[in-house]
């Protein structure tokens, strides 16, 4: 355990040498919440009520699902894999002392706890600006399981991220498979529009998966909502991260022998 926190730990570092890196994070989270501000105040005009949400109530939601979609680097974990199977670098993390996807799981929670600070910095800055009436919850039950699912979610999506990087021992591009992963994503999380908008029977449909619970279901419990999904939330994202594992170990153990240590 000790190896992978100090894996953690040297990417934490890291992203200090990377300020570029920073900026460029700050200014999506910004700009998914000045998209938001704009369009809603749009939508809303005079209503008060649009959805069951005011409109307050909606920004601090987009406020809340930005900062938990940037905490999401895996998608650089996968592309970065994909990239050292073709170059034939991949053949260094074969000789680690750990297991493969644990590394790039420690390296994606170091990154990830370095963007914490900075992306609550630009979602608090925004609050401000904008001078959103901000809605939080103070009940702690709902508030630790949206952490626990938010860490659940983050752990899911590593995994996934990691699955189609080694697609990368099969198949010569994978650059199709990430960035159809990548617009789905952003749909299936509620990332673009809150899933509530949607018909009762596409949400229930959308339950079976994780991606439900990755970003929507946290933000709706921060903001004092939803909390009747919570056990059904972590017994699934448990679910789908235990059959993820399995499915990685066994597509690994498969197409690893096409790997010659020189790239693909």
């Amino acid at each position: 355990m000790r190896k992978y926190i100090e894996t953690s730990k040297l990417l934490f570092k890291n992203q200090l040498v990377y300020r570029f890196d920073i900026i460029i994070s700050m200014v999506f989270t910004v700009s998914k919440i000045l998209l938001a501000f704009v369009l809603w105040g749009t939508i809303f005009g005079n209503q008060k009520v649009v959805v069951g949400f005011t409109f307050s109530a909606m920004l601090s939601y987009y406020v809340i699902s930005s900062f938990i979609t940037q905490l999401d680097q895996s998608s650089n974990a996968g592309w970065q894999i994909s990239t050292e199977i073709k170059n034939g670098s991949f053949s260094k993390y074969i000789i680690k002392p750990m297991s493969i996807l644990g590394y790039f799981t420690a390296q994606t929670f170091g990154i990830s706890a370095f963007l914490v600070v900075f992306n609550l910095l630009a979602a608090s800055l925004w609050v401000l600006v904008f001078r959103i009436d901000f809605t939080f919850t103070s009940n702690l039950s709902l508030i630790a399981a949206a952490l626990l699912l938010i860490l659940l979610g983050l752990l899911f999506m590593i995994q996934l991220n990691y699955y189609i990087g080694i697609l990368a021992f099969r198949f010569v591009d994978t650059s199709v498979f990430m960035m159809i992963k990548d617009n789905i994503i952003q749909f299936l999380t509620g990332a673009l529009i809150p899933l509530t908008l949607l018909p009762a029977g596409i949400i229930k449909v959308m339950m079976v998966f994780p991606f439900y619970y990755i970003s929507y279901l946290p933000s709706m419990l921060l903001i004092g909502r939803n909390g009747g999904e919570i056990v059904l939330g972590i017994v699934l994202l448990i679910g789908w991260n235990g059959a993820f594992w399995i499915l990685n170990h066994f597509t690994f153990k498969k197409l690893i022998y096409k790997y010659e240590g020189v790239g693909m």
